[in-house]
Formats: structure tokens, C-alpha cells, sequence
């Protein structure tokens, strides 16, 4: 299934990036400002409660963007099952905003690809072939360790590369007390700076400034 329906979020990440998205957009569209020109104007189209609150991947995330007609060579790039998007969004100039939403730092350790062999040998292509466009130096395999990350970064290259123009937004939660998150954005930046030296990447590479973190507050969103 590339439509995924999610129950209403309770704690964590989840429950932030729908309270994000259906109560208060602005949470996420004001610091987006300072990076994507057209933030304001973003129509977020996922997580949303009419929906089922579904997240989307595969053709279906592409579609739900407006770039369908890529499906066929997404299809090719990286076997299906891709990232599951925790919200999308599109600003009034076409701008796509791919969002990763994490309110505990342990989140970004996520587990290496589970791929069979026949999908890891096209993972691990599309991989390389980021890791050269960035001059990535990686201390260990991006299939292996911080794969998410890494995963979204393909895809944000796949559609810079197809002529998108494609936004990856790290939305770090602060504040969540309930499950131990940071209680501040400095905590966040040296977490992140950790990943990217194992991963190799510079502060500054061909798509960092396509590479947004934002973080909002949960006190804003605990309404």
C-alpha cells in the first residue's frame, strides 16, 4: 500500500505533525519562511484528518504533489516501498515540501534497510549515486546506518534532479516531555551534527540549502 492510514496520533512525532497540519499550519509555515519564499501559501496535503490522516509513498506521494507522470522513472530509481512521508505539502509556486518529523532524538537511529537482495542492489545505486553528488565521505554504509536519512536525501535528489523543485524539511519537535525530547534546539544541532559526520556529508553540500530543519514547539501545538 502506498496510502497508509494512521490513527490519531497520541504522543511523539505522530500527534505533533497532525496537530502541525490540521490545527496549526503556521507552527510550520513561519520558520519554513525564512528558507522556501512561498511557505505562507503552502496547502498541506497530508496528514489530514478527512483523510484518515494517511501518510503516502510511491506513486501515490508523487501524485498527491502534482508530478505523476515521474512514477515510471521513481519506479525505476527505487524499488517500491520507498520513504512514507509523515506530512506533504505544495506552496503556491509549485514549491513540494517532503517533511520528516521526529520529537526524540533516538528517532533518528532508525534501522538499516531490510531490503531482499534484489531491492538492496537498486537501494544501494541510488545511494552511491547520492553520495557522489553530495562528495559524501561516509564513515559507514548509508544502507546500514541513519538509513532514513539517508533515504530521504535520495529521494530530495531524485526530484532536484528531475527538475522539481523539492524541499526536505526536518521538523524537530522541542519540548516533548512525555517521551524525554529535547527541550531545545541547540540539543537538536549537535545530535544532527553527529549523523552527518558519520555520514560523511559537509555542512555544506549541493543540497543542504534544499535541506531545512525547523523547530517548532509543542507548547503551540497543545491546543
Amino acid at each position: 500500500m502506498s496510502r497508509v492510514v494512521q490513527k490519531v496520533g497520541q504522543r511523539g512525532s505522530l500527534k505533533w505533525i497532525q496537530r502541525a497540519v490540521n490545527r496549526a499550519p503556521r507552527v510550520l509555515s513561519e520558520p519554513l519562511g525564512e528558507f522556501v519564499a512561498t511557505a505562507a501559501s503552502t496547502v498541506w496535503l497530508s496528514p489530514i484528518a478527512n483523510d484518515d490522516y494517511a501518510e503516502y509513498r510511491d506513486r501515490d506521494f508523487l501524485d498527491l504533489v502534482g508530478v505523476g507522470e515521474l512514477s515510471g522513472r521513481l519506479s525505476e530509481y527505487w524499488p517500491q516501498r520507498g520513504p512514507q512521508w509523515d506530512a506533504l505539502g505544495r506552496t503556491s509556486a509549485g514549491d513540494i515540501l517532503l517533511v520528516e518529523a521526529k520529537a526524540h532524538i533516538a528517532e533518528l537511529c532508525s534501522p538499516a534497510s531490510s531490503a531482499g537482495p534484489r531491492s538492496r542492489m537498486v537501494i544501494e545505486k541510488a545511494l552511491a549515486q547520492t553520495i557522489e553528488y553530495l562528495g559524501a565521505r561516509p564513515r559507514a554504509p548509508w544502507v546500514d546506518v541513519f538509513y532514513q536519512l539517508a533515504n530521504r536525501l535520495t529521494h530530495l535528489h531524485f526530484l532536484r534532479r528531475e527538475g522539481c523543485k523539492a524541499w526536505l524539511v526536518l521538523a524537530n519537535f522541542v519540548g516533548d516531555r512525555d517521551i524525554g525530547g529535547p527541550e531545545t534546539k541547540a540539543e537538536w544541532e549537535a545530535a544532527y551534527k553527529v549523523v552527518h559526520h558519520i555520514m560523511g556529508l559537509s555542512e555544506r553540500h549541493a543540497l543542504s540549502r534544499y535541506v531545512v530543519h525547523i523547530y517548532p514547539h509543542v507548547s503551540d501545538l497543545d491546543i
